[in-house]
């Protein structure tokens, strides 16, 4: 058995449905740790000698009373995720962990992109904040023959939610793209429901996205994989799903 570290919390998800996709992993055990203990535990050495590492986090932000707050990710844990990489040790993140540690940039260095709850700053340019859209039934589309879409079927039926943000194209290689426009009329507005105004995107202008659901690239010395899939049971149960994610796992866990 190989040790698998996930780390979760910042987020709500539903938690028995979840505890059943690690359980459907096989040859890893895994430990499951929930921010801000991930966080302490990590930075004093947690995730070093983990054989995989899986974020479903999103951590750095606190939501009250119509507004966002964040912080940035202790100095410990940063040297411990930066000199994991610079090891060639990877790491999948699944879902909202694209939105994770709004104040620690190298992390959507890391992961390839980043999703925003408010109108921000990305790579020195301004930029409206992200858009989602939830339970958009879409048919997923695998666009490169890679150890990490092994075995899936060359399209398959995803019931999910759906973000339009920041995606640094040329920094990743795309593995699977969803078949759905990514438009700012077919999102809602991630400032206007922190704001307690869900699903509105009035006076919300946001240029077209990336189509890419599940990429693959290089973080330090080691490979990261991201996968946009993870908003719910639907989801988490989904065989394709839970196919890429094992076969992300292995890929990541694999010298580099």
């Amino acid at each position: 058995m190989r040790d698998l570290l996930v780390l979760s919390g910042g987020h709500p998800y539903d938690e028995p449905a979840f505890a059943a996709l690690l359980d459907s992993l096989s040859g890893w055990c895994v430990t499951h740790l929930l921010h801000p203990e991930a966080e302490r535990l990590v930075g004093e050495g947690r995730a070093d000698q983990a054989d995989g590492l899986l974020f479903y986090d999103m951590p750095g932000y606190s939501f009250a009373d119509g507004r966002v707050e964040t912080a940035p990710p202790s100095e410990a844990f940063r040297r411990a995720i930066t000199a994991r990489f610079a090891a060639g040790r990877g790491a999948v993140a699944m879902h909202h962990a694209l939105a994770g540690w709004a104040e620690w940039p190298e992390w959507a260095e890391l992961i390839g992109g980043r999703f925003l709850y408010q109108p921000g700053e990305v790579r020195g340019l301004a930029v409206p904040d992200s858009g989602y859209r939830h339970d958009v039934a879409y048919t997923a589309e695998v666009v490169c023959d890679h150890p990490v879409t092994a075995g899936l079927p060359a399209t398959f039926p995803v019931t999910d939610e759906l973000y339009l943000a920041e995606v640094f194209a040329g920094d990743i290689t795309p593995l699977v793209r969803a078949q759905h426009r990514f438009t700012r009329d077919n999102f809602y507005s991630a400032a206007a429901a922190v704001a307690g105004r869900m699903f509105d995107n009035a006076d919300w202008n946001h240029a077209d996205g990336n189509d890419c659901v599940a990429w693959v690239k290089r973080a330090g010395a080691a490979n990261l994989v991201y996968l946009q899939f993870g908003d719910g049971p639907d989801t988490y149960a989904n065989p394709a799903v839970r196919q890429i994610l094992a076969n992300a796992l292995r890929f990541t866990a694999a010298p580099a």
